[in-house]
Parts: structure tokens; sequence; C-alpha cells
């Protein structure tokens, strides 16, 4: 649990560090107390965590892939709050996920997330951990509340996976599973996955794609190393972004043109759907003329399965299916 009880308690310690760190020439806010030299840490995103001695009880979550992996794990009676899920949960978790309070469509605020009274805060994204989010990583750990964050969406490139791999995404799965306190949790959820990939048969055309994630003037596609690659790879597509070191990245429709897909992968979502990105286009006077588009070789994914998590191997799935019903 963490060392407060009560949000007054919370409050105060956080006015206590906002006066400290406002005074110039002020003494400096303690230091946290010195880890068990025993206890396991792990190093997330370049922020040592130490794994509590106390199985986390009360936790946070921010994005659908840190949601539903804790509900893959079986430990959704300790999630007390969640925030910016990307839609609906897989229906194996519906009933489970309707009794969590849903904190915010975007990022929860601090004064929310601490109202709750989280021992952990498990965020799909780092920029979660700021000032004007929930939180910054340093001032939830002095007021007991344990951090983590997805490895895959580390911010810095020395501790972003290059590229990202399934090994990598299932590693999370284990670690999160140690944060928890029960070490071994997610080994069958891990040899079920594995399982379902290696009886994948990728589609053999050779066909090269572009994963179309959002954005109407300027495109926002999967490039060489993030979740889309590591799933169109996985189906047997060539990214036609490949050549861009990192996840995601904004072009524009006339380079889309230029590398003239043969298919191409639409994110689906509430927001942004994809017949909208379809009708766009096709009445796009730089796309509309594209084999892809006028044949209409597109194929689709849920948003909530383009982050590295539980959905993953269900997309690589979904595409090849796709494809060799096309």
């Amino acid at each position: 649990m963490p060392s407060f009880t009560r949000r007054a308690a919370a409050a105060a310690s956080l006015a206590s560090l906002a006066l400290l760190g406002g005074c110039a020439g002020g003494p400096s806010v303690a230091a946290p107390p010195t880890a068990d030299p025993v206890a396991e840490t792990i190093d997330n995103c370049g922020t040592p965590v130490v794994v509590p001695a106390e199985s986390p009880s009360r936790i946070v979550t921010v994005k659908s892939s840190a949601f539903e992996l804790l509900l893959a794990l079986g430990v959704g009676d300790r999630i007390v709050g969640t925030a910016f899920l990307d839609g609906p949960v897989p229906a194996a978790y519906e009933a489970e996920a309707a009794e969590v309070p849903v904190l915010s469509e975007k990022a929860p605020s601090q004064e929310a997330v601490l109202d709750l009274e989280p021992d952990l805060v498990y965020a799909g994204w780092e920029s979660v951990f700021s000032a004007d989010g929930a939180g910054e990583r340093a001032d939830l750990e002095r007021l007991g509340v344990t951090t983590y964050v997805a490895a895959a969406a580390c911010r810095e490139p020395e501790y972003r996976p290059d590229p990202l791999t399934f090994d990598q995404v299932f590693a999370e799965f284990d670690e999160v599973a140690r944060l928890l306190g029960q070490p071994g949790l997610a080994d069958s959820l891990i040899d079920e996955q594995r399982t379902q990939l290696t009886e994948l048969l990728p589609n053999g055309e050779g066909l090269r794609a572009v994963w179309y994630s959002s954005g109407r003037d300027q495109p926002y596609v999967g490039a060489g190393i993030g979740a889309p690659e590591m799933i169109m790879a996985q189906a047997g597509l060539t990214n036609v972004f490949a050549d861009v070191d990192d996840s995601w990245t904004s072009t524009s429709w006339e380079e889309v043109a230029d590398r003239d897909p043969d298919v191409i992968v639409l994110v689906d979502s509430t927001w942004n759907s994809a017949d909208e990105k379809i009708q766009l286009l096709k009445d796009n006077p730089v796309t509309s003329t594209l084999d892809a588009v006028r044949a209409d070789r597109f194929v689709v994914v849920d948003f909530a399965a383009t982050e590295a998590g539980i959905r993953n191997v269900e997309a690589v799935a979904s595409i090849i299916d796709q494809l060799d019903d096309r």
C-alpha cells in the first residue's frame, strides 16, 4: 500500500513538494528511503523501479494496452481506475472491465489519480507521467506510488526497442507479472500467444503496404521500428516506410503515392473509422489514383491492437485472414 491513506495526506505532500521546488536556495526534497538491497529493480525507460515488497492492490492503468494486459492476467479486481482507453475491451473481459471506473477520456490529472490512493500506476505511454498529466514519476514515487511504462513506449532512443519484437512484447508481460509480485503469472499467456504466432502462416505474395494510422492533411503512418512494422512483417507485408527509424511518422500524401503500396492497412477507431479513411483516400486527388485505392485493397486493424500488448498476435492473424480473403 502507498505511504498515504487519505487524499488529504497526498495533497499535503504535493503542496510541500511544490513549495520546496519553488523556493530559490531552499532545502532540497528528501530522497526516498534506500531500497532493500535484495529487492528486484527494473530499469524502466531509464527509471529504476523497485519491485514492491507487498503486491500492489490498488492499480490505475492508462491506455488500453495496460488495462487489457492486467485483465488478461486475471488481476482486474485490483484495478481501481483506468483512463485513455482506445476502444472497447475484448469480449472476454467486458464484464470485468465494466466494473472499473473510467477517470478520463485522455490522460488523467494527478488529482484524479491520487484520489484513488493507488500503489501502482501503469501507463501505456511515458508522456502520461507529467505535471499536466498523472504526475511526474519522481513525485509519485515520493508519495509511495510505483510507476511503470510500457517498454515499447519509452521516448529516449537508448531505452526504446529498436526494432520492437514479439519477444520484447512478451518480456513486458513477464516484467509486469513480477511487478505485481507474482512471477510466473504471465507464463500461460505468453505460451499461448507464442503458440498462436508460430501457427500463423504469413501471406506469401510479397505485398508492399502502408500503415495508415491517422491524419487527414498529413497522414501519420507506421514506420520502421515499432508495433506496426512488427505486425506487418509477421503477416508477410513489407512496410513501405520501413526506412524511417521511428515507430510512427508523419509524411505527405505525395510521399505515400510515390511509394505506391499494394495494400493499405487502416487503423479503425471511434474517432477516425476505417470507412472514413477509405472515403478520404478515394476523394483525395493524390491517393485516388493509386491501384490499392482503386481496387479497394484495404485491411483493417482496431486501434487498440496497434500498440504493444495482448492484441498484437490477434492483429497479425486478422491481417493474414483479410489478405487471404481478397
